[in-house]
């Protein structure tokens, strides 16, 4: 299913749904699509579901860093919301929300991370981008997923044709190495708000340990596995993701 983009002057966002609001940020490398399941099933459970266009490759270039993006979703929370959310976060999204819970926490009331950046992940390499191969891109793209199939041709396409453009592949960089230097270690003993850690089993980009050790050091935080899943665990078994975030959040 395909939703309808709302564009505002400042921001591009699908809103669906009524009811307590639940905001999506999808990672460095992912897009609205990432969360299709999310926002079909969260939106007819009574909540009211918001997935913005993170501006990943239209900040600055001295501006592109998590922190101006974490600043920009605050603002849309404030502008088009204007009450506290649920903010789930996948890869990168998660690492903005890890940086808006510390920064604004009047404006999270729960915190769902899953495969998120902030300690440490595995990226492209120093080899990354390379231009023109696709087939690396591809194969880089299934090692995302256990399921290897779920990186479908249009996904492969989709990161070919970003890592192909000059200025994208260079912001990619950029903000690659804004999650490496912004580690998150010393900030998680101070979130407040409750935290749902959902984890695939066999995340090759985020390890399991990364998903330990923010159980470890978040104070209010529960942590739950999905096997046979890797770093997007939305996309990959949506079905059980939904199910272990939807008690979740009736029991808080």
């Amino acid at each position: 299913m395909r939703f309808k983009i709302k564009k505002q002057k400042k921001f591009d966002f699908i809103h669906e749904g009524e009811g307590q609001p639940l905001v999506l940020l999808h990672g460095l490398m992912g897009g609205l699509s990432n969360f299709t399941s999310m926002v079909n099933f969260f939106s007819e459970k009574g909540f009211s579901v918001f997935v913005p266009v993170l501006p990943i490759y239209d900040l600055p270039v001295l501006n592109t860093n998590l922190t101006t993006i974490a600043k920009f979703v605050a603002k849309f929370i404030d502008e088009e919301i204007g009450k506290p959310v649920t903010i789930v976060g996948n890869s990168m999204g998660g690492h903005v929300g890890l940086i808006l819970t510390t920064t604004r926490p009047d404006l999270v009331e729960n915190l769902v991370l899953t495969g998120s950046s902030g300690l440490y992940e595995r990226t492209f390499g120093d080899s990354f981008p390379r231009k023109g191969d696709k087939e690396y891109i591809k194969k880089k793209t299934e090692e995302v997923f256990f399921d290897p199939t779920i990186a479908t041709d249009e996904l492969v396409d989709e990161v070919f044709a970003l890592v192909n453009d000059r200025m994208k592949g260079i912001k990619t960089v950029m903000l690659a190495r804004s999650a490496i230097k912004h580690n998150m270690l010393n900030d998680l003993p101070n979130i407040k708000c409750p935290v749902c850690i959902i984890w695939g089993k066999q995340d090759n980009v985020t390890p399991p340990e990364v998903a330990i050790d923010m159980n470890k050091f978040i104070p209010n935080s529960d942590l739950y596995w999905i096997d046979e899943c890797g770093h997007a665990a939305m996309m990959e078994k949506p079905e059980e993701f939904n199910e272990i975030l939807h008690k979740w959040i009736e029991n808080k």
